[in-house]
């Protein structure tokens, strides 16, 4: 199996989500530093919605759903985009602006909010043997290249794990998957269990889990 394209494909990708906000207003929108300005269902409807819809069911394949996702993750995800602990191009391009102004409490509001909505429900495949090898990698991961079994944190039916903020991958798109798996990578998103995990993947494994957690 071929190796990861690398850097060119990220960029690729990043500039492909980049064209989804290219009519957007040139000053990004910032979320009040006032904490009492807005609660978490007003921050979704005026902000978060744009990119994440409304109940946490994206609007675009390159951005995450955040319905039923893990509050733990939520919550360690949003302080490391205010803290710029997070420097994935997708997160410079589009979080830091967003999350730099939330206080402790929004923060845990907005992951109470989207971690109760229903989750959004995976698409149905179009390559069957494709997500029966994604199923497999998922639960056995690959041996012989020192990849381990997904479900080892993300679970058993990929549901994530709050106490350990491993987070909710099923349901989730295809494209977006595949866009942090290759940062992990390349080592362009910080997650060292993850990095390592991803050190040895291959554009094939990639394709493979990405179709079979997104029809989940």
């Amino acid at each position: 199996m071929r190796r990861l394209a690398g850097t060119s494909l990220i960029v690729a990708a990043t500039a492909l989500a980049a064209t989804i906000i290219r009519d957007a207003p040139a000053e990004p929108v910032v979320v009040p530093p006032d904490p009492s300005a807005w609660d978490a269902p007003t921050l979704v409807s005026n902000v978060c919605s744009k990119c994440h819809g409304a109940s946490g069911r994206s609007i675009s394949p390159l951005f995450p759903n955040l319905a039923s996702q893990q509050t733990s993750y939520i919550e360690a995800q949003l302080k490391l985009f205010r803290q710029r602990g997070r420097s994935d191009p997708h997160a410079r391009a589009f979080m830091w602006g967003m999350a730099r102004a939330l206080s402790d409490d929004q923060i845990e509001a907005l992951a109470r909010y989207f971690a109760s909505q229903p989750p959004a429900r995976g698409t149905v495949s179009s390559n069957p043997a494709l997500t029966e090898r994604g199923k497999s990698i998922y639960e056995k991961g690959v041996p012989e290249r020192g990849v381990i079994a997904c479900m080892t944190c993300h679970g058993p039916n990929a549901e994530g794990q709050g106490d350990n903020a491993f987070p909710r991958l099923a349901g989730q798109h295809r494209d977006y998957l595949i866009l942090q798996l290759r940062y992990f990578h390349a080592l362009l998103r910080e997650n060292a269990v993850m990095q390592g995990v991803a050190a040895t993947i291959t554009d094939d494994d990639i394709a493979a889990v990405a179709e079979y957690l997104s029809s989940k």
